[in-house]
């Protein structure tokens, strides 16, 4: 045992020992060299004012040099605090640019009528209007209430002819495009026909899109302003019938003007052309770009599974669809993915329910960058200004009625003029952007530092090296003071 202690005591003063010895080969500045090189710093520093303190001889002098020094440095560190706490509020500006273009990228447009479904199959099959607002409140919400009047027959329908297909229903009794509805189709001058259009399900039914998709929208260009899409529809109001109690009561078209990237969507950007009316309707580009966070509520990194462009309405409807697949185990036919489509007792005992949960926990947002759809980065819009004029005239009313042999009175109570062109051959870009980027904080603190003591980078690793240096002596002088210590409170050896 006291041969053990004997050993623990000399690896002890052994290592102490090695320590001091390789400390005191570097050996501490004496006072006077310690004081010669604060002098020969404070001489050569690119740092203003510090050779001013440190070479004069006058007291005065020397105090108002160290007052003026110290001013800066006060100054200094309160610019450069005020521009830090500015960059980290993440500060943003607005830029507006107008850019005028040979030709320019036509919308898409899609149209639909008011009046969703065919007058002889709503007669045989009357539960059809609370059958599809049970199945399009994935599109929309909307109140479905269990006291209404056909909840009962409804439920009763749905539970006995679980293999119906509303979706084959609603395409082959909903309106349909064709030359007797499209009466005249003509785009920059050249004719068009229903095989132009593109068949979609909204919320208002069959719906038809015009210049819909990446591989029709290189050819579709404009080149001359005041020129574009013309559409002469007949909506059949005889032949098309709609619910007026849940507010279907008008007899027109609607029709919303999208880029060609994106999915329609109607609920509150619908534009409505009544029949017996001509719309003319003047678009104008505007493609808006939003920051990403802090600066803004975008997030670059949200790609869409079903979607090539990313928008708001299209991560809305995955989010809704991701739900609906996990809790309900189908897929409704209105919404992006692949999977299993839900029949009509699924949508009244799963999906309805489940869409009203969404709503009210908050599961799919919009908005800001936290939110299940944030912002898109990019987005396109077309802004339009409609004007109305009566149509046909007396004039033209006989002439159609001629051409298409009907009754002047059918003439004026179906047909609907639509007219959409641009108003300008030129695109507007408002740009969100940073108003304060690394580099120009860089400058601004380079600018202070330059201003108040004229230092630059330089400047801050000669200051950094002569900290450096007078810590490392001070941890020397401290390392060699404990290891003394040490070694006079060691035990005496044993004899």
């Amino acid at each position: 045992m006291e041969h053990t202690e004997k050993s623990q005591v000399h690896a002890e003063k052994g290592l102490l020992g090695k320590i001091k010895r390789y400390l005191s080969k570097r050996p501490l500045p004496s006072p006077t060299d310690r004081k010669k090189f604060d002098q020969d710093f404070a001489m050569s520093t690119s740092f203003h004012g510090i050779h001013n303190i440190a070479q004069n001889q006058n007291k005065v002098r020397k105090v108002i040099w160290l007052s003026v020094v110290l001013g800066s440095v006060s100054l200094l560190v309160w610019q450069i605090y005020s521009r830090l706490v500015n960059y980290f509020t993440w500060p943003t500006t607005t830029s507006i640019e107008v850019q005028y273009v040979e030709k320019i990228e036509f919308p898409a447009v899609t149209l639909c009528n008011l009046n969703r479904f065919q007058t002889e199959a709503v007669s045989r099959f009357g539960i059809i209007f609370f059958l599809w607002d049970i199945v399009s409140k994935v599109l929309r919400l909307q109140e479905i209430s269990a006291n209404n009047t056909g909840s009962s027959e409804t439920l009763d329908f749905v539970t006995n002819h679980q293999n119906f297909s509303i979706t084959e229903f609603v395409k082959n009794n909903g309106f349909y495009l064709n030359n007797d509805t499209l009466v005249h189709c003509e785009f920059f001058g050249k004719t068009c026909s229903p095989k132009d259009f593109k068949h979609v399900f909204t919320e208002y039914g069959n719906c038809f899109t015009f210049n819909y998709g990446e591989n029709i929208q290189n050819k579709n260009k404009v080149s001359v302003s005041g020129r574009g899409l013309k559409l002469l529809l007949d909506v059949h109001q005889e032949e098309f019938t709609d619910n007026p109690v849940p507010g279907f009561a008008d007899a027109g078209v609607i029709f919303v003007i999208h880029s060609p990237k994106k999915e329609p969507q109607f609920d509150g950007l619908g534009l409505s052309s009544p029949v017996g009316m001509h719309a003319r309707v003047t678009i104008r580009q505007l493609k808006t770009v939003h920051q990403e966070y802090p600066w803004g509520e975008c997030n670059p990194n949200i790609k869409l599974r079903n979607f090539i462009t990313y928008s708001t309405y299209g991560c809305l409807k995955e989010c809704k669809a991701r739900h609906i697949q996990r809790l309900c185990g189908c897929l409704p036919f209105l919404l992006p993915g692949n999977g299993v489509e839900c029949d009509l007792l699924e949508y009244y005992n799963c999906v309805s329910p489940i869409l009203d949960h969404i709503e009210r926990k908050g599961l799919c947002t919009m908005g800001t960058h936290n939110s299940s759809c944030p912002v898109s980065c990019e987005e396109t819009e077309y802004p339009a200004t409609v004007s109305y004029s009566t149509f046909p005239s007396q004039r033209a009313t006989r002439f159609l009625a001629k051409k298409l042999n009907q009754s002047q009175e059918y003439i004026r109570e179906n047909l609907v003029n639509i007219e959409i062109n641009y108003s300008d051959l030129n695109y507007k870009i408002t740009q969100q952007q940073k108003a304060v980027s690394v580099p120009e904080l860089l400058a601004d603190v380079g600018g202070q530092l330059g201003l108040f003591c004229g230092a630059s980078l330089i400047t801050i690793i000669e200051i950094i090296e002569y900290f450096f240096t007078n810590f490392y002596w001070v941890l020397i002088f401290f390392l060699l003071k404990i290891l003394e210590m040490i070694q006079r409170t060691s035990p005496p050896q044993a004899v």
